[in-house]
């Protein structure tokens, strides 16, 4: 998958999770998609509607009543709809799994599969801020997602960061 798309997609903290619920057979409806995926109304409608935008999901038409519409995948979103379910299968319950809703986390998992410097993060997700990725660093690196090296032998010191165990996982799942 394009980093640019990964990056639109994780955008909405749910918009994962619906991709993925869809492409494992649960019914295209708002309903039984908020109770499968355990969202508030407010930020389900919010990744929704992202999705839409996205070009991911259109309502079917001619299916479901106005006020209670089905949905379905377009051709683009049928591409990245078992991506996503790969990576939310990766992390089902598990602990770790509401770190996946942050902007970042998959995106900085991706791009630190292969030893990275944090300039080198920093340019290949163009739109990130430094407080953003110093954050999602350390968040990632605090639940053992993400290893930091320093490497002392340069000067000045520098620090690589790499993906490990199910930060290596979910990288993997993306890249598949």
């Amino acid at each position: 998958m394009d980093i640019t798309l990964l990056v639109n997609v994780t955008a909405r903290a749910w918009s994962l999770d619906i991709l993925a619920r869809i492409a494992e057979g649960t019914p295209c409806r708002q309903a039984p998609l908020i109770a499968a995926t355990g969202a508030g109304r407010t930020a389900f409608a919010a990744s929704l509607s992202h999705l839409m935008s996205l070009g991911l999901l259109e309502r079917n038409p001619g299916h479901g009543h106005p006020l209670r519409p089905e949905f379905r995948l377009t051709q683009d979103g049928e591409r990245i709809a078992p991506i996503a379910a790969r990576i939310i299968g990766t992390v089902r319950n598990r602990p770790e799994a509401p770190l996946l809703r942050r902007s970042w986390t998959v995106p900085v998992l991706v791009v630190t599969a292969q030893p990275c410097f944090f300039g080198e993060i920093r340019q290949k997700l163009t739109p990130i801020t430094d407080r953003a990725l110093s954050q999602s660093l350390l968040k990632l690196e605090t639940e053992k997602m993400v290893e930091r090296e320093v490497d002392t032998t340069a000067r000045p010191p520098r620090p690589s960061y790499r993906a490990v165990d199910l930060g290596s996982r979910i990288a993997q799942a993306v890249v598949a």
